[in-house]
């Protein structure tokens, strides 16, 4: 049986005395999207960041292909990661933020080509004709010329897909990529995800609020509540079924709302 694209074994990630991930067991197959839903607080977003070294853990290890992700292999035994370690593994995931994230000095096509230029090496009319692509394939060819001020949010987060895209990763994590959206524009973000997880072509770990889009989209969802995985499940049984009176107190809350 092959081993998960991404887990986490005992995995503590703590600011002080407050623990924001306890000891969390967690694992994604390959070719599997999975949802991420909880309250604020609950260590959702923090999965995502540790995942791409923006915090650091104090204990337990995260695996990416069965390699560790913050500690090497050393003489049979794992040794904390230098950072060549780190970049190596690491790049095989892209994020896409909440708020964009884009340089604001850069064209969309610009915001593009930088990292694959600078960090993959990959010549400029190589990484121009990839880009140009990805923004054709998120609907935005007609706005490759134009700065993050000169669009929309739902056209900023169109472009950070295809940015993180254009590093060509195997795994994409949407860390709540339709919260900072006014509600006209969340559909055209949602409907670029939607095709990504349809594909088959990556491994996809989505925090959301939107629990309609979770159910639709998702393999598997996972309930996080203080910091632990408190249930997980198909969309259908998470949704129409839940167990845990924690999600059940959740679930009529987000509904009832929205």
């Amino acid at each position: 049986m092959s081993e998960p694209k991404i887990r986490f074994e005992k995995v503590l990630k703590a600011y002080g005395d407050l623990k924001v991930l306890k000891d969390l067991d967690f694992h994604v197959e390959e070719g599997e999207v999975v949802s991420i839903i909880g309250p604020s607080g609950s260590g959702k977003t923090t999965v995502l960041r540790v995942l791409m070294t923006l915090e650091t853990i104090q204990g337990g290890v995260i695996y990416i292909d069965d390699e560790p992700l913050n500690l090497m292999r050393r003489d049979g035994e794992l040794v904390p990661a230098n950072k060549a370690h780190i970049c190596k593994i690491r790049s095989k995931a892209g994020m896409v933020f909440q708020n964009f994230n884009l340089f604001p000095h850069m064209t969309a096509l610009e915001n593009c080509i930088e990292a694959p230029v600078h960090t993959k090496g990959l010549s400029k009319d190589q990484a121009v004709t990839e880009s140009l692509e990805l923004l054709r394939m998120v609907g935005l060819a007609d706005k490759c010329d134009h700065y993050p001020s000169q669009l929309s949010g739902g056209q900023q987060q169109r472009v950070a897909i295809a940015r993180a895209l254009a590093m060509r990763p195997e795994i994409l994590l949407f860390d709540e990529p339709t919260s900072a959206l006014d509600p006209e524009m969340v559909g055209e973000v949602l409907t670029v995800i939607r095709d990504l997880a349809k594909s088959g072509d990556y491994t996809i770990l989505l925090v959301t609020h939107q629990m309609g889009f979770a159910r639709e989209v998702s393999d598997r969802v996972c309930f996080f509540d203080g910091g632990i995985m408190v249930e997980e499940g198909k969309p259908d049984q998470i949704f129409g079924d839940p167990q845990n009176d924690r999600l059940k107190q959740f679930l009529s809350r987000v509904l009832q709302a929205s």
